[in-house]
């Protein structure tokens, strides 16, 4: 177990953030461990000239391994390639498996860690861990959300003005700028400035110093807005049933104003993956609406959804697609990956779509 000559020693040695993450890191992980296995020995090894924290991982059998502790306060996507190249040689060179430890470590970071193969325990409970000798393999779920809410809500991509920049950067293939973002978008510039900073730290976007964007890695960017904002979160749903079936439905959209087909019935124009049992679409006056398209209002067996958008950037890009309107494939995509059902899987199949077919969708 942990002696309190090893706590003295570390102390004595780091900074106190890091002798603090590294204490509380240590105790997370030893609480993770099966029966009979324990941490000893924590201690700085001399690496490539700088110190590297190392315990002794032993289990039952007798055998014993070494785990390298990297700590950070606060880790996010743009910085781990870069932490990667300057730890994970020190944790080899003192023949440990490296660990990253930090108070909270988003699921897009965690992502790339795992990229890496490089293994990580926040305070929260997310954890994943691999230790060849002797053979440990630990992997649990924490938080989705960082507990520190000043953090949490300058880091995500919840709130419908977001949405439309995320939109006006995956349908171009010439990234806008800060101004040409603001026009197309409607949103003052400072916002969308800071939405780029954001965007910059998760590694989703690439950019010249701190200024022109340069590149979108828009399906990581797609997913990652799927997630910030699911579906239910962007529009008031109300289900349906449509007892005449979706053909005879898509025949009477012609009487609703305004509207964007999403979801299933959709995603079937551009990537077909079976028959769609469902309908999603994006509508204004959801009552007045179903009482034109003569629909039923029930609490199960639904095979309608419609959503009254909190943004009408749903309806940006739309075309016409045998015979209705259809929401634009990146609004399809990111509608998809959190509905019900087959959604995510519809979802994920789309985005391959686009992936192979730049072309037809991206302006």
């Amino acid at each position: 177990m942990l002696s309190g000559s090893a706590m003295l020693h570390a102390s004595n040695n780091m900074p106190f953030a890091s002798n603090i993450l590294v204490e509380q890191g240590v105790k997370e992980l030893q609480g993770r461990l099966p029966p009979g296995w324990y941490l000893s020995d924590v201690q700085i090894e001399e690496s490539r000239g700088s110190g590297i924290d190392v315990a002794t991982l032993h289990a039952p059998s007798g055998q014993a391994g070494r785990i390298a502790f990297e700590t950070r306060t606060r880790l996010v996507p743009k910085d781990v390639a870069g932490l990667v190249e300057y730890v994970h040689a020190r944790a080899l060179q003192v023949q440990a498996a490296l660990i990253v430890v930090a108070p909270y470590l988003s699921e897009s970071t965690r992502a790339r860690l795992r990229e890496r193969e490089v293994g990580y325990l926040d305070l929260t409970g997310n954890a994943r861990i691999i230790v060849p000798e002797p053979g440990l393999f630990i992997e649990t779920q924490g938080a989705t959300e960082d507990p520190d809410l000043e953090n949490r809500l300058a880091r995500s991509l919840r709130g419908l003005k977001a949405g439309r920049i995320v939109r006006a950067l995956i349908d171009r293939k010439q990234p806008p700028g800060v101004r040409e973002l603001a026009a197309l978008t409607g949103l003052d510039a400072g916002y969308v400035s800071r939405v780029l900073a954001f965007l910059d730290q998760e590694a989703l976007i690439t950019r010249v110093g701190h200024g022109r964007v340069q590149s979108v890695d828009w399906p990581a960017l797609l997913r990652h807005w799927a997630r910030d904002a699911p579906l239910e979160s962007r529009g008031n749903v109300q289900a349906y049933l449509e007892p005449r079936g979706l053909s005879s439905l898509v025949k009477r959209l012609a009487a609703v104003e305004r509207y964007a087909v999403t979801g299933s019935l959709a995603a079937n124009v551009f990537a077909p993956v079976a028959p769609p049992r469902l309908a999603t679409i994006w509508i204004l006056n959801v009552p007045e609406a179903a009482t034109r398209l003569s629909l039923r209002l029930v609490e199960t067996g639904a095979n309608v959804l419609l959503i009254e958008p909190g943004d009408e950037g749903v309806f940006v890009g739309a075309t016409n697609q045998q015979g209705f309107c259809c929401a634009a494939p990146s609004q399809v995509a990111a509608d998809l990956l959190t509905s019900p059902g087959r959604g995510p899987a519809e979802g994920e199949e789309l985005i391959s779509w686009m992936q192979a077919h730049d072309e037809d969708w991206r302006r």
